[in-house]
């Protein structure tokens, strides 16, 4: 599979050259295009309009199948689903599906692993792989799209998954630019979230190319000294200079930012952190996601108690400052991103181990 071309790593112009390549005509690109996006499908076999001839020759030099599942869970009220796909070089990436009454919104990855190292997350625990190309992105939103129920469709997306999304700029827009196409997937670019730990520059790029992505900052900490234990790319980009990127997107965009905290008991649960991030945050155009910390076997925190969570909410309100609190979803199948590959890879270590064991017995 490794050499075969992943078709959602072409765009449409692309995808269009290929076939000329091989002789085909252009409309024969539109055709696949649509058997991608619009009717997607899982095998080429399926694309009922392709001829036979075509067909054959696209199963031998492409691919519409780059995510392998090798794992899956849903969670005991059947709302969230999480897969584990491996991908043609090895590397493991996490998907989460959250179903609601109307939607269905997905958690995409944009890399296998993550560099910024934030203490409380499991991705960051592992360290960082590679980049995701933009068709493993695309490919992990169709394969979710394919398997709902007829009339269904994926509703909204939050690039919240394994992986710094701004790390990977290049290849997560173009991602986005194909999820959002008109002639593609269509899906409306409000309906999809970036989330990011505060990688400075990225942001003022994004905030210049003037985007309709939302886009959220996961800031978890309100002083320098707080940030730089839980998050160590502050100490590249401190508070403040990531607030001025903040306001500066704000400025350039007219757009609101959430503001993501992971609330963590003893840690920045404290009413003293909740009346400097009402002070950090009066009189801006954002909302506070407060999110119970979902806790992982690489760090020691837990998740605040129901009484300081309203207790900080109520702090900043003081301050003008409107915020919510995130519902936890999927705890009881660690939907957490990296909690899953973390579990399998973990077990295959240990099976590995055992086998090991076994064969120096005999």
């Amino acid at each position: 599979m490794a050499d075969k071309i992943n078709l959602y790593d072409l765009d449409l112009p692309e995808l269009v050259q290929l076939l000329e390549a091989w002789g085909e005509p252009a409309y024969r690109a539109k055709q696949v295009w649509e058997w991608l996006y619009v009717n997607p499908v899982a095998h080429f076999t399926d694309m009922t309009n392709i001829p036979q001839l075509l067909r054959e020759k696209l199963e031998l030099s492409a691919t519409l199948n780059v995510l392998e599942s090798v794992s899956e869970m849903s969670s005991s009220d059947g709302q969230t689903t999480k897969l584990l796909f491996k991908l043609a070089d090895g590397q493991l990436v996490e998907t989460v599906r959250m179903d609601y009454e109307t939607r269905h919104t997905l958690c995409v990855s944009t890399q296998a692993g993550c560099a910024m190292g934030c203490v409380f997350c499991a991705t960051g625990q592992m360290g960082f792989y590679r980049h995701l190309t933009a068709g493993e992105i695309v490919a992990q939103v169709m394969f979710f799209g394919r398997r709902l129920e007829e009339g269904k469709r994926v509703t909204n997306i939050v690039l919240m998954g394994m992986g710094e999304p701004l790390h990977n700029y290049d290849n997560t827009l173009e991602a986005i630019d194909r999820i959002t196409a008109e002639d593609g997937l269509n899906l409306g670019a409000r309906k999809i979230t970036i989330s990011t730990v505060g990688l400075v520059p990225a942001i003022r790029r994004y905030a210049d190319e003037q985007r309709q992505t939302p886009l959220a900052v996961s800031l978890h900490a309100a002083t320098d000294e707080e940030r730089d234990r839980l998050i160590p790319i502050n100490r590249r980009w401190p508070i403040d200079m990531l607030m001025e990127s903040i306001r500066y997107y704000i400025e350039r965009t007219g757009r609101r930012v959430t503001i993501e905290w992971a609330l963590i008991a003893g840690e920045n649960d404290t009413i003293e952190q909740a009346r400097r991030l009402g002070e950090l945050l009066s009189g801006m155009l954002v909302h506070v996601n407060l999110i119970p910390l979902n806790p992982t076997e690489g760090y020691g925190g837990q998740p605040s108690t129901r009484e300081s969570v309203h207790a900080f909410q109520a702090e900043l309100s003081r301050h003008g400052v409107s915020s919510t609190v995130r519902v936890r979803r999927g705890i009881d199948i660690q939907a957490g991103c990296g909690q899953l590959r973390d579990r399998v890879v973990q077990e295959r270590a240990q099976q590995l181990k055992r086998q090991k064991e076994t064969t120096t017995q005999n």
